[in-house]
């Protein structure tokens, strides 16, 4: 089928926390949805039949509970009620922003996603309402090729987001098309989350997942695309993702991945929107998926002269790291109960420095979870103490395979290559009880080699 995301440069409030009027808001969403209508357009003529637009991309951010309220819409949750935003604009009050998107979807005969800033009354006798009596949720909405709402998600994880609401319970949402079958939906920081996302997507053994999100990239292990190209492989589904563009903020990075393939923009240097638009396959078989163990043994490895450990800060994490010397060679490195290890071979040696760096524990910093990882990376220079840091070129073509004894299921895969480019694995898995990635060159200079597991069970 043919898929489209939008990352896009949202006109933002120039001044969030003030207080305005509906129409003042309505105003501005306004402009945000000219542009959205724009690229629809543009989605249709090449073809997409379903387009995916970003997190905050209609309102912006860094609004107050009180300042956001005007740029909320209505919406109805319960899954009973069949509406038509477009055709029936009259059934609720405060839908124009709905009623418009749902008018894109049906002129252009497309399926649209998008998210947007919602509220709901509630009563006082709910334990649950919030004392100015409405519920506020960060939420996406799915119109099929009719203009008919067919899902809406409120997002479970949020990320400081003072003006929203956590839904009372996480919501499991899907859409059905014609051309792909069922779509599962959640929202930027969900991704890193068992529920409700893993969880979703286990349940239904959904197969595509729309992704509206507002990431701040950060390197070397949680840039946008690297992430998503994982979670993609990890699960073995296609990923529809759509971020905003703001460089300034670290903001951008959106794709269409497939578990073989990407289509994706990361662009940290211009300004401006951009459509990717792409024909994926449809995934309907079930490969042997990544997240199932195959029993085995561990070989003991001799005890060789080992290169000195050293410590330093990645991600906010204190990782343990061994420095990857010479042209070839094999490392181990072990914190808690991870132990990982290096098979490699530099095709040239370059003067960069490169180490192999586990962290067994709870993150802390911008979220609390429980994250194993081995990462070989390229350090900000030639000192222990640069590596960890943010890096985004390199010229040194490796060799490896990179496996440890994870704990857990969830291990996403991650390959970055120079200027923020991603590589594909050669062969990827479950043996013998570790979890292994291996690569016979890569395409440019590796940034970062890494398995990234989610211990969900010790948040």
């Amino acid at each position: 089928y043919v898929a489209a995301v939008y990352e896009h440069e949202s006109i933002l409030s120039p001044n969030p926390t003030a207080l305005v009027d509906r129409q003042s808001a309505l105003e501005l969403m306004g402009r945000n949805l000219d542009i959205y209508e724009q690229q629809v357009v543009a989605a249709a003529r090449q073809g997409a039949q379903i387009i995916v637009f970003p997190e905050d991309g209609i309102h912006g951010f860094n609004f107050t509970r009180s300042s956001i309220y005007p740029y909320l819409d209505f919406v109805l949750y319960s899954q009973s009620v069949k509406w038509n935003p477009c055709r029936e604009p009259y059934l609720f009050n405060d839908t124009e922003v709905l009623q418009r998107l749902s008018c894109m979807a049906l002129k252009n005969k497309i399926f649209l996603v998008a998210n947007l800033g919602t509220k709901q009354p509630c009563e006082h006798t709910d334990p649950h309402c919030p004392s100015d009596g409405r519920y506020q949720f960060n939420t996406n909405v799915a119109f099929n090729d009719d203009g008919a709402l067919v899902a809406t998600y409120r997002k479970h994880n949020l990320y400081f987001e003072y003006a929203f609401d956590t839904p009372p319970e996480p919501d499991y949402k899907l859409f059905d098309t014609p051309f792909a079958g069922k779509f599962g939906m959640f929202t930027c920081f969900d991704i890193l989350f068992f529920e409700p996302a893993v969880n979703l997507i286990r349940q239904y053994n959904l197969k595509q997942v729309v992704y509206p999100t507002a990431w701040m990239n950060q390197l070397p292990l949680l840039s946008a695309v690297e992430f998503q190209q994982a979670f993609a492989t990890a699960f073995n589904i296609n990923i529809l993702a759509a971020n905003i563009h703001h460089p300034t903020l670290g903001m951008t990075g959106s794709g269409i991945y497939t578990p073989v393939k990407s289509f994706i923009y990361h662009n940290m240097e211009g300004y401006g929107g951009k459509l990717i638009v792409a024909e994926i396959p449809v995934i309907t078989t079930d490969y042997k998926t990544n997240l199932e163990k195959t029993p085995g043994r561990v070989s003991e490895k001799g005890n060789e002269q080992l290169p000195p450990l050293f410590y330093a800060e990645m991600m906010y994490d204190n990782f343990t790291f061994v420095p990857v010397w010479g042209e070839k060679g094999e490392l181990q490195v072990c914190a808690n109960t991870l132990c990982c290890y290096l098979n490699y071979r530099r095709a040239v040696l370059t003067d960069e420095l490169y180490a192999l760096g586990v962290f067994d524990g709870l993150h802390t910093v911008h979220g609390t979870y429980y994250v194993q990882a081995c990462a070989l990376v390229k350090c900000g220079g030639l000192s222990f103490s640069t590596c960890g840091q943010e890096v985004t070129d390199a010229t040194a073509l490796i060799d490896f395979q990179l496996w440890g004894n994870m704990s857990t299921p969830y291990i996403f895969p991650l390959l970055l290559t120079s200027g923020v480019t991603l590589d594909f694995a050669d062969h990827m898995g479950w043996k013998n009880n570790h979890y292994f990635i291996s690569k016979n060159r890569t395409s440019s200079g590796l940034l970062t080699a890494a398995l990234y597991g989610r211990w969900y069970e010790k948040d």
